[in-house]
């Protein structure tokens, strides 16, 4: 059998942004689902403070793909080295290097370098994982490029929240409403209607039509959830953020307790600055669209828990 060609792939982008900016967002795995626009989840599974090794969900073409992926620190050289220890098919083996360039004090370039192989050579794998590996190298590029371009203001274009409550009922049920998001519109009058694909079981692909506005027309929103019915999670990431985000991540969590369920959900956003005022009016400040976005989000999510308590705590069912 012939070995299995190796194949390189190289991308760049120059950022007005300081090299440590840059090498920061490159550097923070946990947090590339807001970096990163292919990037859906980051589990962390090991670190030494050199070295991290991570399970990571991305989206190409409409796929959703996993892998466990090492990842090596160089700070002094401001480069983060990779390989793929499990490379979702079809292929074979991955690795490559993020690599920080100072062009200035505010002007630096990123560049992106990965070889890889693909099962047998077969000349359609192979086309199929140029073009992704294509698309997602330039979409991911652009994502970290836009936050370190926005550096001075992330701290307040950055925000989390969260929502929970407490139900006299079983975990079991309470999760059962969080998984069935396809039944959530039928239920819940603020909720619209959903289209759910499930593929593979426990990764499900949710779209639904936005409106950010009166003034506006919908647009189709899409997140992918990933659950983890063992541990009673279901994190996802909308992939096409509504409204004036860039990035909107978060995680549904059920915990029993000796004496009933905490249920929460967590959410992390990230506001664009360049669409606050085209989606929410002129003269509406970064203060203004966290709050919007707040209450927005914050209406769904308690209805949702009310859902789930009202499940959980009732001798009859509501789904």
């Amino acid at each position: 059998m012939p070995a299995e060609r190796m194949r390189c792939a190289q991308h760049d982008v120059v950022i007005a942004a300081p090299a440590g900016v840059v090498y920061g967002l490159v550097a923070d795995a946990a947090h590339w689902p807001r970096y990163f626009p292919s990037v859906v989840h980051v589990e962390q599974l090991e670190s030494d403070g050199r070295q991290e090794r991570h399970r990571l969900w991305d989206t190409a073409e409409g796929q959703v793909r996993s892998w466990t992926t090492r990842l090596v620190f160089s700070s002094d050289l401001r480069r983060v080295d990779f390989w793929q220890e499990q490379p979702a098919p079809p292929l074979t083996s991955m690795r490559g290097s993020w690599t920080v360039e100072a062009l200035g004090e505010r002007r630096t370039r990123l560049t992106l370098h990965r070889t890889f192989t693909v099962a047998r050579n077969d000349p359609a794998s192979a086309a199929w994982a140029e073009r992704t590996l294509d698309t997602t190298a330039r979409t991911d590029l652009e994502g970290v490029r836009h936050h370190a371009q926005h550096w001075k203001d992330l701290d307040g274009l950055m925000f989390s929240f969260e929502d929970s409550t407490r139900v006299n009922g079983p975990a079991e049920l309470v999760y059962d409403v969080l998984y069935r998001v396809r039944d959530w519109p039928q239920l819940l009058p603020q909720v619209p209607p959903v289209d759910v694909r499930e593929d593979p079981p426990g990764v499900q692909l949710v779209n639904w039509q936005s409106h950010t506005t009166d003034s506006l027309p919908a647009r189709t929103a899409q997140a992918v959830r990933i659950c983890f019915p063992h541990a009673g999670r279901i994190v996802f990431k909308q992939t096409a953020p509504p409204g004036p985000l860039v990035a909107h991540t978060g995680e549904w969590s059920v915990l029993p307790d000796t004496t009933s369920v905490t249920v929460t959900a967590q959410h992390r956003a990230v506001l664009d600055p360049d669409r606050i005022e085209a989606v929410l009016g002129a003269g509406t400040d970064t203060a203004q669209a966290r709050r919007h976005v707040r209450e927005s989000i914050g209406q769904e999510n308690r209805a949702v828990l009310e859902l789930a308590r009202r499940h959980a705590e009732s001798a009859v069912r509501v789904l």
